[in-house]
């Protein structure tokens, strides 16, 4: 049996997924971020794999989306890396509440999500060297080179300033773990991405994976490459993550 509880910790909703008698002790924890247009509850499925390995499980709602929302999701697409900056913001607080309550075991604190949140999931990892181990699932360490992607596929004419366009992008190099590898230090880091992903393509998370592997930082970075996969998670890959990160903490 695995309990599913509805919280908030300073304005921000969240489910906790963990085995009742786990609720007050200390265990393993992770974060886990939904992706776009998404809420906490439909990544359950997601927690619960994760959860069955004597591991706490946190799914936030992410900035305009869930219990957050503000109008229809899609007005905030120009907000989108608002929302993952906001995100990643956010996460210490999660993770600090946790932490004096004398909740989470020492050395075993990890990210994980899914699209934007595995966008947001990388950035965490990259910002926050104190975060132990993290999955990916089809979003990418790429954040500019995405950045470019998403705008020369924004639907018509925004007539933005390029030179704006640029600056913009710029800000999320402190985010992006493609320009500062090194920062992975050997940390468990796992990626899962569909060959035929069309939504946050393929080659930006595989490219990172092939530079960084051979190096001694990149050495416990693994991914496993769906052929034909598309934009979608099923539950084979839930599957696989819970056992990552069961892997990780020794579960």
């Amino acid at each position: 049996m695995i309990t599913i509880q509805t919280k908030e910790i300073m304005g921000l909703p969240f489910l906790e997924v963990v085995k009742p008698e786990l609720k007050q002790t200390a265990a393993p924890l992770v974060v886990f971020y939904h992706g776009w247009t998404g809420c906490k509850e439909e990544v359950l499925g997601q927690a619960l794999e994760i959860a069955k390995h004597n591991i706490r499980v946190l799914l936030p709602d992410a900035l305009y989306h869930g219990d957050r929302q503000d109008g229809q999701v899609e007005s905030h697409q120009l907000e989108f890396w608002q929302i993952v900056v906001n995100s990643v913001k956010e996460f210490p607080q999660l993770v600090q509440a946790y932490q004096e309550a004398d909740l989470v075991t020492p050395k075993q604190i990890g990210v994980a999500g899914m699209s934007m949140g595995g966008i947001t999931t990388n950035a965490i990892f990259t910002l926050y060297p104190w975060v132990d181990a993290a999955v990916c699932l089809e979003g990418t360490p790429q954040l500019m080179k995405f950045a470019h992607y998403l705008i020369e596929n924004l639907p018509g004419d925004l007539n933005l300033d390029p030179a704006y366009i640029e600056e913009q992008i710029s800000r999320l190099a402190v985010l992006d773990l493609s320009q500062q590898a090194k920062k992975i230090a050997g940390r468990p880091l796992h990626f899962w991405h569909g060959t035929a992903d069309s939504t946050i393509p393929f080659e930006v998370t595989w490219d990172f994976y092939q530079d960084v592997k051979a190096f001694s930082y990149g050495r416990n970075v693994t991914f496993t490459a769906k052929q034909g996969g598309v934009h979608k998670i099923k539950h084979e890959t839930m599957v696989e993550m819970g056992q990552k990160f069961a892997e990780y903490f020794g579960k």
